[in-house]
């Protein structure tokens, strides 16, 4: 007799996930299918859903707490200063931190296999599946695999009587987490579709109404906001109140995905916005130029390979390792002020600020030895190999020469 075999399904609950669990026993002959969902900062309803499906079919299930794992990767993020063409990472940051935990309970429970309800368009299958090949475990992607439709899923859903509400999750897809919600599908497909108000559920509307917050750090790291110190998630939550109230942290974009593919997409960051606001802003004020400008390379390739969901290369390693080094100076306070669906950082303060207000002031002559005079031999070299190049340059091309000529 075969030994039994048993498979972890990345969990939801949605229609493709629900569609996967019978798929993964008829179609891969798996004897047995659990369930994972991992939380990120989902609402409490996506959970409800995920137990009363798990339940309805029969299904074991298991529900990991990930959030301040999540978290602190979402700081590590913002020591990063990190965006992918513009945006915040959200999904690209929660998804590694997803396939991990659904790894630790698979290795837990004697799984053979991982399997996901991604398709093969998007960006997620090889998110999950960057850290699940580094196993023994077979991995399964059934909806890629097997070629699934949205329609056939419904068909197949209603044949076999799966509890699904009918496929219909709404008439946008939907992924939220504690650092990002993600709104797409349905008529925001049509880059020339303006986007309604309804879709947005983090952010008002900007409107007219100011308000200011202190955000304070410590080596980089965020740790209180109006003198009040809090940890990670409390922290990020509250800013995504505070700063969502005032229409903070919206981006419509057209993003290229991993596969060459170029999406409209939409999401909500309030929190991530203001955070990443206020710490280039402190860096800004405690960073050489030097730093800034080397440190910006690092964090164009940290969020390039985070948006791979490649967060445990050697290469991510090494980037943090620098980046953690320019952190030792971020310490300090930023105020950010919230003004018609913006973040503007509006003061700074850090005991280790690379600035001398005396030095920079039009109202002192000498500081620490320098005096105004001592910018002339300076300003006296400066451009003088350009001028050399441009005497060179006329000599070599006299009918461009502006130096002007006897008429006769």
């Amino acid at each position: 007799m075969t030994e039994a075999t048993k498979v972890a399904l990345a969990f939801s609950g949605g229609l493709d996930t629900t569609v996967c669990v019978p798929l993964l026993e008829e179609e891969y002959g798996y004897d047995e299918v659990i369930g994972v969902t991992v939380d990120v900062g989902q609402p409490a309803a996506e959970f409800d859903e995920a137990e009363e499906t798990a339940e309805a079919l029969g299904l074991d299930h298991y529900v990991v707490d990930a959030t301040e794992e999540f978290a602190d990767l979402c700081f590590t993020g913002v020591a990063a200063n990190a965006d992918y063409q513009g945006y915040p990472l959200g999904t690209a940051l929660a998804r590694p931190v997803i396939a991990n935990a659904i790894l630790e309970v698979a290795e837990e429970q004697g799984c053979d296999g991982l399997a996901h309800g991604c398709t093969g368009k998007g960006n997620d299958q090889l998110r999950f599946e960057a850290v699940w090949r580094a196993t023994d475990m077979e991995v399964i992607a059934p909806v890629r695999e097997l070629g699934l439709t949205r329609e056939w899923e419904l068909e197949y859903a209603e044949e076999r009587d799966l509890p699904v509400e009918g496929g219909n999750e709404g008439v946008w897809s939907i992924d939220t987490n504690l650092w990002s919600r993600s709104i797409e599908g349905g008529n925001l497909e049509d880059p020339g579709y303006e986007p309604p108000e309804d879709i947005y559920d983090w952010t008002d509307a900007p409107g007219s109404d100011t308000e200011t917050v202190d955000i304070e750090f410590e080596e980089g790291v965020p740790v209180a906001v109006d003198g009040e110190a809090m940890a990670p998630v409390p922290l990020i939550e509250h800013l995504n109140e505070v700063a969502g109230a005032h229409g903070v942290g919206r981006t419509d974009m057209m993003e290229d995905r991993i596969l060459g593919l170029k999406v409209r997409e939409n999401y909500e960051h309030p929190a991530a916005t203001t955070l990443l606001t206020a710490h280039e802003a402190l860096e800004g004020l405690v960073h050489t130029k030097a730093e800034r400008t080397f440190k910006q390379e690092v964090e164009a390739e940290w969020a390039e390979y985070a948006y791979k969901g490649l967060v445990d290369s050697p290469l991510m390693g090494a980037l943090e390792a620098f980046i953690a080094e320019t952190q030792e100076t971020v310490t300090g306070t930023v105020t950010v002020k919230f003004d018609g669906g913006q973040a503007r950082a509006v003061a700074r303060e850090s005991e280790f600020a690379v600035y001398s207000e005396d030095a920079a002031s039009f109202n002192t002559e000498t500081v620490a030895g320098i005096e105004q005079s001592d910018a002339t031999g300076v300003a006296k070299y400066h451009g003088f190999q350009e001028r050399l190049a441009n005497a060179a340059k006329d000599r070599a091309r006299p009918e461009l020469s502006t130096d002007g000529g006897d008429d006769e």
